[in-house]
């Protein structure tokens, strides 16, 4: 039988899950690790979601398996508790290079 480590929450305790509004209601928000892998997140405290995604972020409250039954579907396998690094979204400046003409300079 599987043990959790000491620092993971009990499997039944109620974690503040972001999510995003959607035509139906809400749908979790994924995320990706610094190796670029899909995750789903999840944090102990609303002050702990708020220090990494800010005050307005929407939130449900889950226990952890119900975020890996939410998340399994869209082929997200990992469920980071209590992030702390994070980034801006990526976006392009309005003097640099577009994609398409990185791509054609690239080698390969």
């Amino acid at each position: 039988m599987p043990t959790d480590h000491p620092a993971s929450p009990p499997m039944d305790a109620a974690l503040y899950v972001p999510v995003r509004p959607c035509p139906v209601g809400f749908t979790l928000r994924v995320f990706r690790t610094p190796l670029g892998d899909r995750t789903a997140v999840a944090f102990s405290t609303p002050a702990r979601l708020a220090a990494c995604l800010g005050a307005h972020q929407p939130a449900v409250r889950l226990a952890l398996p119900a975020v890996r039954a939410l998340a399994t579907p869209l082929g997200v396998t990992t469920v980071s508790v209590d992030p702390q690094l994070t980034a801006p979204a990526v976006r392009r400046s309005s003097d640099g290079p577009s994609p398409a003409a990185l791509r054609h300079t690239l080698p390969g």
